[in-house]
Order: structure tokens, then sequence, then C-alpha cells
């Protein structure tokens, strides 16, 4: 893929030995959020000694995310992005709160902001998570506008058939005009 897109790959890893495998092959190593506070898949990823993006539980809060950062740390890897992706809210809801975002900046430490998980409602079809997509431009401009260093967004050409996250998934389609807006915000906040 990254031969062919000319982009860098990331993907997430669940256990450390699959940390270890991915080094090979990815730029990032990605935590997923319900595992971001495992020691071991952490000091795994961290050996690779690529990026490693650490997606923020749901559970946790923004500051506590500074022991994630040292364990990686820890191991000489200096390589790390924090994912904002909301806080959960009740049942079957997440919220963005924007100074989460202004928290773990504090760490000095680029902060990504998962503009699609941050719309799901994680059960909330009944058998699966639901989402809702219109949500991704607002808070994407956002957290644009609160100085994220990168936006993660997935994308389909159907995500309505997609064969999983498609309630938080962008059209394809829609993608440009997004990421030019985008772009234009980011462009005034940070004076470029």
């Amino acid at each position: 893929m990254r031969q062919k897109a000319g982009v860098p790959v990331t993907a997430d890893v669940h256990s450390p030995q699959e940390a270890e495998m991915s080094g090979a092959v990815l730029d990032i190593v990605q935590i997923p959020a319900f595992l971001c506070r495992q020691t071991d898949l952490l000091i795994a990823a961290a050996d690779t000694g690529k990026a490693v993006n650490v997606k923020k539980g749901q559970f946790m809060a923004p500051w506590d995310m500074v022991n994630v950062i040292e364990k990686i740390i820890s191991r000489g890897n200096h390589r790390v992005l924090l994912t904002e992706r909301g806080a959960s809210f009740g049942y079957n809801h997440l919220i963005v709160d924007m100074a989460s975002i202004c928290e773990m900046a504090k760490t000095g430490q680029p902060v990504v902001f998962d503009a699609g998980h941050s719309t799901q409602r994680p059960g909330g079809l009944g058998h699966a998570s639901g989402g809702d997509q219109d949500l991704i431009p607002s808070l994407a401009r956002a957290a644009v506008a609160v100085g994220v260093s990168a936006v993660f967004l997935e994308v389909h050409d159907n995500p309505a058939a997609a064969p999983c996250d498609g309630p938080n998934m962008w059209p394809l389609d829609r993608l440009e005009d997004l990421l030019r807006t985008l772009r234009r915000i980011d462009e005034v906040v940070k004076g470029r």
C-alpha cells in the first residue's frame, strides 16, 4: 500500500506479538482505545522503533495519558501521538470535550482527532455500534480550531455498505471538500 499510494501505513495491534510483527510493515503502530493502558502492549509497540499512536480510551481522563507516554518513552521511543475520540457519556453515547485535546497537547506530543469514531454510538444499533456521520465535519472543524496536529478519518465510497464502522465513515466523494475546509481552518489557527 505504501508504495502504491505514497502514504504512511498504520493499523491497530492487539497483542505484544502483533506489535512486534507490525514493526516490519507499519510506519505507525496504533494502540486501540480499549487497550491503551496495557503496559506490555505499549512496551512492545515502543520497541518497534516506529511511531506509536495511542487512542485515548473513552474511560480515561486526558491528563492520565501522561502515564501512557512515559511507558513508551521509557523504551527510548519518543515518537508518540495521542488520539482523542470522545468520552463515554451514559449509555450508547460519546461526547467530545475539546478541552481534552488542549490538555493532551500540554504533554508536547502531537494530538490527533478521530473524527469518525468520535461520532460512534457504541451498541447504538442494538446488534452493533451506530453513529452519526453528519457530525463528522462539525467535530473535525472544532478540533482543528483548537489546534490538533492531525485528523483521522475512515472513508468509504459507500459507508452504508462498509463491512464495519459504516455509520462513522465519511463518504469518499465528499472527502476533498472537507479536507479543504479543515486545511483553511488550520492555516488560520496556526498563522500560515
